[in-house]
């Protein structure tokens, strides 16, 4: 007993959790390590960031410099200029982006829920090898799929219209895959079966008892979605200039050469701002459903 008590003296306790036993130059030490690989990273984001503040003849100074000599707006002010010249007008081009992602994202969050729900909590004929197969699907490139979705979709007559950059996106098996590991491991069954038991019927016990539970889970999976159909640009099943989305725009401003390069570099940081707040007002669910699910990229 008292060798239990010595033991429980060295461990030490930081906000009622028990921490590893290192002293303070370890903290110190690991601190200053994640410190630096995080300068790292942030890096090439506040490159971009400055990038749109520098005045023309600062963005092509070599060798490259990491701040802003003499700030200026006139980047964001080329852009809108850019932008109410264009034949389209500019509003369309963003109502197409925000349409493509509320429709894709959403529909993707509920058919994957629903879909993971069934394969984690239910019994039927098939599940396994059904799982299997959405497994083995994470192994392809969605660039190996594009003859055979092009086939299919102008076969469906969806060619030049929102459904051939929405209906794809519902059927991401990533984001099932990652609601169906955080299902298994979050939602207990018996509680489950305490609903059934009350009379809730399927998609009650779904929709009220295990959507709350894995909250994390489905906030990723928004933000994933979300991040990959707002930065959609030129697609091939899209001819109509008035379907095109804002990413698209932006790379026609790109192409009029260096001279709209500050325009361009303007254009990224708004591209990139608004999936940038997601993540950061979502970031702790996303590393417990990244910890939850098994995931390590």
């Amino acid at each position: 007993m008292a060798a239990e008590n010595v033991k429980y003296k060295k461990l030490r306790v930081r906000g009622h959790r028990v921490v590893l036993n290192r002293g303070a130059g370890g903290d110190i030490g690991i601190t200053i390590v994640l410190a630096i690989f995080g300068l790292f990273m942030f890096l090439p984001m506040y490159y971009v960031v400055i990038q749109a503040f520098k005045p023309l003849d600062e963005l092509f100074m070599f060798p490259p410099r990491f701040y802003v000599i003499s700030p200026t707006l006139d980047n964001f002010k080329d852009l809108f200029t850019l932008m109410s010249d264009s034949w389209v007008p500019f509003s369309r081009y963003i109502f197409n982006t925000v349409f493509i992602t509320a429709c894709g994202t959403a529909g993707n969050l509920l058919l994957a829920s629903m879909t993971a729900y069934a394969l984690s909590k239910m019994r039927f004929p098939g599940r396994d090898i059904m799982f299997k197969l959405i497994v083995t699907s994470l192994m392809f490139h969605s660039t190996v799929n594009q003859v055979t979705n092009f086939i299919i979709i102008s076969a469906l007559g969806w060619l030049d219209t929102y459904l051939a950059i929405i209906i794809p996106a519902l059927a991401s098996t990533m984001g099932l895959y990652l609601m169906k590991q955080f299902m298994e491991t979050n939602v207990p069954d018996t509680v489950l079966e305490s609903a059934r038991l009350d009379g809730a019927s399927e998609f009650r016990i779904y929709w009220t008892i295990a959507m709350p539970m894995v909250k994390p889970a489905w906030l990723t999976l928004i933000i994933e979605t979300f991040r990959g159909l707002w930065a959609s640009g030129a697609s091939v099943y899209i001819h109509s200039e008035q379907l095109k989305t804002f990413n698209y725009a932006i790379g026609q401003i790109l192409s009029g050469g260096i001279v709209r390069s500050g325009a361009g570099a303007a254009s990224t940081v708004i591209m990139m701002a608004v999936p940038i707040i997601i993540f950061i007002i979502n970031q702790s669910k996303i590393i417990e459903t990244m910890g939850s699910s098994g995931m390590k990229d």
